[in-house]
């Protein structure tokens, strides 16, 4: 296979694997049973597309292929029960599902936004609902999930089992649930839309800071639940927020690839749509009825950033008092820490460095490199340079990003 074909497969696969496994999830209504068929599809089209071409619509090829993987797997399984009922139930699976065409484009609907639905059940606890939809549905690996909730990946490959195994057992529906209910549902369904998006801004590991076409799925799931509850403050305010943080998408990066601070970016870059769209939506998402959202707040941070004209321009103490808003709504160490960083352009670097020490002697964010670059600048501003060397070193020990592992180690040769 040429270097051409085999990247163009790769690109295929990376683009629809998300698509394809939500789908399969909805046709076969059982998580393992889908990642199986998805995998067995996905090896097939490395066997045959280099052969005989690419197919006009290869997510519904795959999506075809792995039904029908799943369906020989069924009939092979009925062999093997003891119980007659097993065998007529399993039959009767595999000729419900030969009856879907899998290449009508009706039955791909909107299957990640249903599957995000159904892993936000009120049956599972926030946790859960947050962690799964990030890696069934959003692809994101086990290793990038328990990173995002600062465990580690053992103990998430559990949870991320248990929650399953209740989806299944307790016969939760793979739908979006009626508008009478939905409110019920956002809180969980917002948080993964954020963590998809995140995860596209800044990924946890890998060669590149940003994934582009994550970052572009986020927002158009968040379009998506808009339309679905249309003026709702938490939800406006999250897509405000994405498209801010979006907007600064192009200056984030430098041509080698390396990491450009807020401070560094050139805002001639900033995509001013974006930020028309997004600061419209700012000022909706904070005047609409109902309490103030979490994303609302973090969203009228991102706006005091995109309208100044450059970094000492930029409304410091204002967006300290809106992190401080921030952390009686959502006290969480991400949150904690950004607001330390906004004290230090404030207060000083000796105050924000009191903050980050107090965080970090709680325990839980011990290995996050983020707080210990952090702290670095802090020791470095303060001319305690061997500390700030070292706290750099801690942070490029934890750092799975190529991209900041660059930065980490030119701070401390720049020391």
């Amino acid at each position: 296979m040429s270097a051409s074909a085999a990247g163009g497969l790769e690109e295929v696969f990376r683009r629809e694997a998300g698509r394809v496994l939500a789908t399969l999830i909805r046709l076969l209504g059982d998580f393992d049973l889908a990642e199986e068929a998805q995998q067995e599809a996905f090896a097939a089209a490395l066997e045959q597309w280099p052969a005989h071409g690419m197919p006009g619509n290869p997510r519904a090829w795959l999506i075809s292929t792995g039904r029908n993987k799943a369906i020989d797997r069924i009939r092979r399984e009925t062999f093997f029960r003891e119980k007659i009922a097993d065998r007529e139930l399993a039959a009767a699976q595999a000729r419900m599902l030969e009856d879907i065409d899998p290449a009508d484009e009706a039955i791909f609907g909107d299957d990640r936004l249903r599957l995000i639905f159904t892993c936000c059940h009120p049956a599972l606890n926030d946790e859960a609902q947050i962690a799964l939809t990030l890696r069934e549905v959003c692809g994101l690996s086990t290793q990038a999930v328990a990173r995002a909730f600062l465990v580690n990946e053992e103990t998430m490959a559990q949870r991320l089992v248990r929650a399953k195994r209740k989806i299944r057992d307790a016969g939760i529906p793979y739908e979006t649930p009626d508008p009478t209910v939905l409110d019920q549902r956002i809180d969980g369904v917002l948080a993964v839309i954020y963590g998809v998006f995140t995860e596209g801004y800044a990924a946890t590991a890998g060669a590149q800071l940003m994934d582009v076409e994550l970052c572009a799925e986020a927002i158009r799931l968040g379009r998506l639940v808009d339309v679905l509850l249309p003026s709702h403050a938490g939800v406006m305010g999250l897509l405000a927020l994405m498209l801010l943080h979006d907007a600064r998408r192009a200056s984030r990066v430098s041509d080698a690839g390396d990491v450009v601070l807020l401070e560094d970016q050139d805002r001639s870059q900033w995509d001013s749509h974006e930020i028309s769209e997004g600061l419209a939506l700012v000022d909706k998402s904070l005047t609409a009825r109902g309490p103030v959202s979490p994303y609302a707040v973090q969203a009228a941070i991102a706006a005091l950033h995109v309208r100044a004209a450059d970094q000492q321009a930029t409304d410091w103490p204002q967006i300290v008092g809106l992190y401080e808003v921030l952390l009686r709504l959502q006290p969480t160490p991400v949150i904690e820490l950004n607001h330390a960083v906004a004290v230090s352009m404030v207060d000083g670097a000796a105050r924000a460095l009191d903050l980050v020490d107090s965080l970090a002697a709680r325990g839980k964010v011990r290995q996050y490199h983020l707080l210990h670059a952090a702290r670095g600048r802090f020791l470095e501003q303060l001319g305690r340079t061997e500390e700030a060397r070292e706290a750099y070193r801690t942070a490029l020990k934890t750092a799975a990003l190529e991209p900041e592992r660059r930065f980490l180690a030119a701070r401390i040769a720049g020391i």
